[in-house]
C-alpha cells in the first residue's frame, strides 16, 4: 500500500505558529523531507521530534523527488516542509508535490502559517480580491516589464522581496504604480516585526533612512477605478508628483495616462485647483 504525503506549514517565525495537527503529522510520519535539514532540526529540536531527515533543498529537489516517491511507494509517509510557511508557495516543493499528484499518491495538506497572507490582513489594503506575484525578476528591465504589466490590474498585488533588491524594487514600483497606497511587512510574528503603511515614496523615503533587514512582504493597491476617483484624489496625486520635482505638465501627463483622462481638462483642472 501506498504513503501518504503530507505538505506541512511550519512557522515563519514564532515557533509558537505551529498546529496541534502539524506537530502530530510530523511525529507520525516516517520520514520528514526538509528544505535544509539544519534549519529544520532546530524547528524539530524545539518539539521533542527526532526523524530522519531528507534535504531536497535547491537542484536537489529534482534528485531527491525520485528517492522521495519511492519511500512513499514502498508504503512510508512522508511530511513535506520548507524553512518557513507552505511548502511550493514561492519555497521548493512544488515539483515533488506535483510528481506525487501525477503518480496518483495521495497528498493532504496541513495548513497554517503563510507570510502573505499574514501580511495583507496587516496591510489595510483591500482583502476581497489580489493577486500573489511572489518574488520579481532580479533583473532591473525584466522587473519593470512584469510591473507595467500588472500597472492597469484592479486588484491588490502582493510580492515578496529580498533585503538585498527591497530599495530598487520599490523605486521602480514608484515609478510604475506612481502614488498608490502600500504597505511594506518585514520580520512578521518575530521580535522585530514592523509594517510600514502610506504611499509607496512615503514607505521608500522611511525605508531609506531604517535597517534593511529580513525578507519583505510588499502590498500594492489596486489601479482604482476612474468612476470610484474623485477629481480631489487625482488632483493630489498631481500635487505630491509636483512636490518631488516634476513640473505641472509632466504629472499632468502621467496622471492622466494613468486613469485614462484627457491630459488638456486634467491640466486645467489642477490650474483651478491651486
Amino acid at each position: 500500500m501506498k504513503g501518504t504525503l503530507y505538505i506541512v506549514s511550519t512557522p515563519i517565525g514564532n515557533l509558537e505558529d505551529i498546529t496541534l495537527r502539524a506537530l502530530r503529522v510530523l511525529k507520525e510520519a516516517d520520514v520528514v523531507a526538509a528544505e535544509d535539514t539544519r534549519h529544520s532540526r532546530k524547528l524539530l529540536a524545539h518539539y521533542g521530534i527526532s526523524k530522519p531527515l531528507i534535504s531536497y533543498w535547491g537542484q536537489t529537489e529534482k534528485t531527491k523527488s525520485a528517492h522521495i516517491l519511492e519511500r512513499i511507494h514502498s508504503g512510508q509517509s512522508v511530511a513535506l516542509i520548507s524553512d518557513a510557511g507552505t511548502p511550493g508557495i514561492s519555497d521548493p516543493g512544488a515539483i515533488l508535490i506535483k510528481k506525487a499528484v501525477e503518480e496518483n499518491i495521495k497528498v493532504v495538506s496541513i495548513p497554517g502559517p503563510s507570510a502573505l497572507i499574514a501580511a495583507l490582513s496587516l496591510s489595510g489594503l483591500p482583502t476581497e480580491e489580489f493577486i500573489f506575484r511572489g518574488f520579481l525578476p532580479p533583473r532591473k528591465s525584466q522587473r519593470q516589464k512584469v510591473l507595467n504589466e500588472l500597472s492597469l490590474e484592479s486588484r491588490t498585488l502582493i510580492f515578496y522581496e529580498a533585503p538585498h533588491r527591497i530599495l530598487e524594487t520599490l523605486k521602480d514600483m514608484e515609478k510604475i504604480f506612481i502614488e498608490r497606497r502600500a504597505a511594506l511587512a518585514k520580520e512578521i510574528t518575530k521580535i522585530y516585526e514592523e509594517v510600514l503603511r502610506g504611499s509607496i515614496s512615503e514607505i521608500l523615503s522611511r525605508l531609506e533612512k531604517a535597517a534593511i533587514a529580513g525578507e519583505y512582504v510588499i502590498i500594492i493597491e489596486g489601479k482604482r477605478d476612474r468612476e470610484r476617483t474623485t477629481s480631489n484624489d487625482i488632483l493630489l496625486e498631481i500635487s505630491s508628483l509636483m512636490k518631488k520635482g516634476l513640473g505641472r505638465k509632466e504629472a499632468v501627463k502621467k496622471i492622466a495616462e494613468a486613469y485614462g483622462l484627457s491630459k488638456k481638462e486634467l491640466y486645467n483642472k489642477s490650474l483651478a485647483g491651486k
